[in-house]
């Protein structure tokens, strides 16, 4: 029996109403009998759940600490990561979309099965990496606004999580319901933000729009924009929302849902970008002159408060919670999916959900510092990343697996080079990590 992240049988039925009308709306839209303004909403879902792994705390450390040292000057940096994001998320959904089949269960069907094992274990560890440092963000906007320690910040999280997480019994559409509002309030605060900090609209446009790298040090940042933003969690979840949302039953309807996946994939990433160049400005405006040695997520928050006032730096612990929830949420639930995905046979749930959460906690009960945690997650994220990354365009680019939905040769020339190039400066981040790239560049 195939099952998807639910837990369901996913050749029956959903087990929620609301599920089941938006199944049969999107039915009714790819057969022409629906129209309306909003009739894009109801493919609205899979890439907004993924796009959270682009708004989580990990991006919150690393898009502060290139505000507050280059000022605008990396921006163009976070352009070019969500580009290469929306390749591979969009790539993932159409794997899903052609096979009814995720990253996991295609990787168990096709491949050898020590490859298959070394890939589970991959991916396992990089679930739990991920969620540590998902949980560490939402733990730390606990603690700065309820002054308790760590620990408990985590154990609230921890329940939110888990409550949040109850909702997928009622079928794909709550979820991507809840996603979405956790979206709409990070992007809202981050709004509120560019409007509240005094940034020089010039300088960040001349950012965006001018590649430059002023130090050896700022390559170590672009190098953690780049190398950790395509997630591994996110490239094996996505395939794993559409897979069984709306099965098409024919290829005119398969290539409808291509189309309406791929263009909430730039929407959505789009999304996620305008928040990640919205953090580094706020960061530039406020740190970058006289306060450029911040770069943790609690002393922005505590410099914000005299700089910008109360009420930016309430805003910003406000997207911070959102973020490090929700981040947890989709963080567990890709880790349920890599488990049951490649192992082919019934996990209990809640002994899915705990192999994923309970690392986090460890963690910080062994008294690690939250700053070396974060550090240590983008780390194992590191040598993680290749792996899904290289699976998905390989499998794409298979016509054996995608028939004529396979990857053109623009297409896959354009995913190799983005794997190639993202596997490198992974390698860089953890050579620059490890310190043995130390004398290799100037500056």
């Amino acid at each position: 029996m195939v099952t998807d992240i639910r837990g369901l049988d996913t050749r029956g039925k959903a087990v929620e109403q609301g599920s089941d009308r938006t199944t049969e709306a999107i039915r009714d839209a790819l057969a022409g009998r629906r129209h309306g303004r909003f009739t894009f909403l109801l493919f609205a879902g899979p890439a907004v759940i993924s796009s959270i792994a682009y708004m989580d705390p990990g991006n919150f450390a690393t898009n502060i600490q290139a505000g507050a040292k280059y000022g605008y000057t990396l921006l163009w940096v976070v352009l070019l990561a969500n580009l290469v994001a929306m390749v591979f998320q969009g790539l993932s959904a159409k794997l899903g979309i052609v096979t009814n089949r995720n990253l996991a269960e295609i990787s168990r069907d096709h491949l050898p099965k020590p490859v298959v094992w070394g890939m589970w274990i991959t991916g396992e560890i990089a679930a739990m990496a991920t969620d540590l440092a998902e949980f560490l963000g939402g733990a730390i906007g606990f603690s700065l606004l309820l002054g308790i320690p760590l620990l408990a910040g985590m154990a609230i999280t921890a329940v939110i999580t888990y409550g949040i997480l109850l909702f997928e019994r009622g079928g794909f559409r709550v979820m991507e319901l809840i996603i979405g509002a956790m979206v709409a309030i990070i992007g809202l605060c981050y709004l509120v933000e560019v409007f509240i900090a005094p940034i020089s609209w010039t300088g960040a446009l001349a950012g965006l729009v001018t590649p430059s790298i002023p130090s050896a040090e700022a390559l170590t940042i672009a190098v953690g924009i780049i190398g950790a933003t395509v997630m591994p969690h996110a490239i094996y979840l996505h395939s794993g929302l559409t897979q069984a949302r709306a099965p098409a039953r024919d290829e005119r309807e398969r290539r409808a849902l291509l189309r309406w996946s791929n263009r909430e994939v730039v929407i959505a990433l789009a999304i996620a970008g305008l928040v990640n160049m919205a953090m580094v400005m706020m960061a530039s405006a406020a740190f970058h002159l006289g306060h450029s040695d911040v770069g943790e997520i609690e002393t922005a928050y505590k410099t914000l408060t005299p700089l910008l006032g109360a009420g930016a730096a309430a805003v910003f612990l406000v997207s911070l919670i959102a973020s490090g929830v929700s981040s947890s949420v989709v963080g567990t639930m890709a880790g349920q999916l890599i488990m049951q995905g490649f192992v082919g046979f019934n996990i209990p749930l809640l002994v899915r959900r705990l192999v994923t959460m309970v690392p986090a906690f460890v963690v910080v009960w062994l008294g690690v510092d939250a700053t070396s945690a974060l550090v240590m997650s983008q780390v194992v994220l590191s040598f993680a990343l290749p792996v899904p990354m290289i699976a998905l365009v390989w499998f794409t680019g298979r016509k054996s697996i995608m028939g004529g939905y396979a990857n053109g040769p623009l297409l896959q020339a354009v995913a190799v080079l983005g794997a190639v190039v993202v596997s490198l400066l992974n390698v860089v981040l953890l050579a620059q990590t490890f310190g043995l790239m130390n004398g290799w560049l100037p500056g």
